[in-house]
């Protein structure tokens, strides 16, 4: 329980804080986003991605309250203060129609004052962090009421808005290195990746989930990001950490998973239950934050490449397989259940390698009836056996 008074000087300070602010470049996201009195707007993603800064972008729009309940100063903060939390609102700045909340998530009963505001036909905007725990109130209370847009750190062309870069192989290297996080960008600072990720493991995961064995949900993490783009089981985890119960190791990935830090990849299979059951592949929410954590990383010019490219699709698309039978490719984009888009990432085409390139993704196309194909590169620009060809710099631009 927090004091009236308390509330007043933190709604005042956040929101004088939240006007002296840089509002930083125009995402990509924003125009995606339409607010609608019938749904709560939930923006989520990994932290420091800029969900704060989206949403002082669309307080420019209109006016409307703010909270931040990641303030140390409201950690007393319980579902009974929302009330009050209003009546402070309309005190301070009237009666207004737009309501914008920072990582929500993590006061209880949230969801119940979301809908009464939604009832009151009140536009309401929310952040989070946790993409479990976001889905879980969502779908309990807020059913058929929300419309939720992930955000992730810059994209390829928003780090060159950012850095003021143009479409080059010189920049696709930079962003290949550093990733998208914009502090990071700005200052430079490997340990601020460093931390980031020891913060989300810390808050997000051990203290929220009440884990006491902190080494192997590290360990585990270091192990994923050193092993972006390659196949993975969980008995084979299970048996390399020490961990007695498959199920622990399940259960720390689908952790990692709600965090952002990792998205795995689940080999195509038209019967879900296979998918479930098959090789799995993993990829790290930023090239940048992987490379903070683990030093082999990089090394690997091709996996990093395939990282972004990863990512690239994941902005646009919810589903994405990996294709393996006599050969593979790389991503399989599939929208409505239906295999639309092959992908295969190559840095560079060489002789040596190009009949092997071509041969997984022409039999991923064969097989799952795809008509639209390529194959992604570094730098490199050419058309082989109707196949594109195309630089990575100039797919993403």
């Amino acid at each position: 329980m927090i004091l009236k008074e308390t509330l007043r000087s933190i709604v005042k300070s956040q929101m004088d804080e939240l006007l002296q602010l840089d509002q930083g470049i125009e995402r990509d996201k924003l125009a995606e986003i339409e607010m609608n009195k019938a749904f709560a707007t939930v923006i989520s993603g990994v932290r420091r991605c800029g969900k704060s800064t989206m949403l002082r972008q669309l307080m420019k729009r209109v006016k409307g309250h703010y909270f931040n309940f990641e303030d140390p100063r409201a950690i007393d903060f319980e579902a009974n203060d929302f009330q009050k939390l209003d009546e402070v609102f309309k005190g301070e700045y009237g009666n207004r129609d737009y309501y914008f909340f920072d990582e929500i998530q993590n006061t209880q009963k949230w969801e119940l004052f979301t809908r009464a505001l939604l009832d009151k036909n009140k536009y309401v905007t929310i952040t989070g962090s946790n993409a479990s725990l976001l889905s879980w109130e969502l779908g309990t209370k807020l059913t058929g009421r929300h419309l939720t847009y992930e955000l992730f750190p810059f994209s390829y062309t928003e780090m060159l808005t950012f850095t003021k870069q143009k479409p080059s192989a010189d920049s696709l290297a930079q962003y290949s290195e550093k990733g998208g996080f914009p502090e990071f960008l700005e200052q430079g600072k490997i340990a601020m990746l460093q931390e980031l990720g020891i913060d989300i493991l810390a808050r997000d995961i051990i203290v929220r989930q009440g884990l006491r064995d902190e080494k192997t949900i590290k360990s585990l993490l270091i192990y994923l990001l050193t092993n972006v783009g390659k196949e993975f089981s969980y008995n084979k985890l299970a048996k390399m950490l020490e961990v007695g119960s498959v199920n622990t190791i399940i259960a720390y990935i689908s952790f990692l998973e709600d965090s952002y830090l990792l998205f795995t990849l689940n080999k195509f299979n038209y019967s879900y239950k296979k998918q479930l059951l098959g090789p799995k592949k993993v990829y790290a929410i930023d090239t940048g934050l992987a490379m903070a954590h683990s030093a082999s990383f990089f090394s690997e010019q091709g996996r990093v490449l395939e990282n972004v490219i990863f990512l690239h699709l994941r902005r646009k698309y919810k589903t994405i397989h990996f294709f393996r039978e006599r050969r593979e490719c790389d991503f399989i984009v599939v929208e409505a259940g239906k295999p639309v888009e092959a992908i295969q990432v190559c840095y560079q085409l060489t002789e040596e390698n190009k009949r092997r390139e071509i041969a997984g993704l022409q039999e991923a196309m064969d097989t799952l009836k795809i008509k639209k194909g390529s194959i992604i590169t570094f730098n490199q620009d050419d058309t082989l056996d109707r196949i594109k060809v195309v630089p990575a710099w100039k797919w993403m631009s």
